[in-house]
């Protein structure tokens, strides 16, 4: 029983150390990929060829910003609960198939048009400035959910679209609701729908 608890802890060492690896290289890559110089387009040249590990490193980059995002300008009021409940329909909506196979575009579905998904990624607020703190435990815990330090355990009952408890979106009567975990209302079923 002693083994275990070692095995245990080194595990539990293990993710934590990943965790700060990992919201350190999205911080480091996330302040990188969004300067932007003032090249001209001719100046613009084809990007190196990358290694597969290289690719692999960028995707999980990615794909941690783009949780950390969703985390951060859906639920940084609603505590690691309301966080890790926002996480959950990201992952659920992934594992349907219906709105893409990746962290990233589940949440960045319809971005570039009125009807997103999650509305931060169409309305505006990325490009507003972050609460640092906040920021921080955002990718802290986006980091956690990704290493499995930080399991889902479906407290919102498989739900694939939420809503804040302020707004009454049209796609309610077509869904069941799953529960309410902060100031959101969380449901599942009735398909594919424009709006979460």
């Amino acid at each position: 029983m002693h083994h275990n608890d070692t095995t245990s802890r080194s595990d539990r060492v293990l993710f934590a150390a990943l965790a700060v690896i990992l919201a350190t290289v999205s911080a480091a890559l996330g302040s990188a990929m969004s300067y932007r110089p003032n090249v001209p387009s001719m100046a613009a040249s084809a990007p190196a060829p990358q290694s597969a590990q290289d690719m692999v490193l960028t995707q999980l980059v990615a794909e941690h910003r783009c949780l950390s995002e969703a985390l951060y300008y859906e639920a940084r009021g609603e505590g690691r609960r309301g966080e890790q409940a926002v996480a959950e329909v990201v992952f659920h909506r992934m594992n349907t198939g219906h709105y893409g196979h990746s962290i990233c575009a589940v949440v960045y579905e319809g971005s570039s048009h009125r009807g997103c998904q999650f509305s931060f990624t169409c309305n505006g607020d990325l490009h507003r400035p972050r609460e640092a703190s906040a920021w921080k435990g955002s990718e802290q815990l986006a980091a956690q959910i990704l290493t499995g330090e930080a399991p889902l355990r479906n407290a919102t009952g498989g739900a694939t679209n939420y809503h804040a408890i302020s707004v009454n979106p049209y796609w309610v009567p077509a869904l069941v609701k799953t529960a309410q975990i902060g100031n959101h209302i969380f449901y599942r079923g009735g398909g594919h729908t424009r709006d979460s």
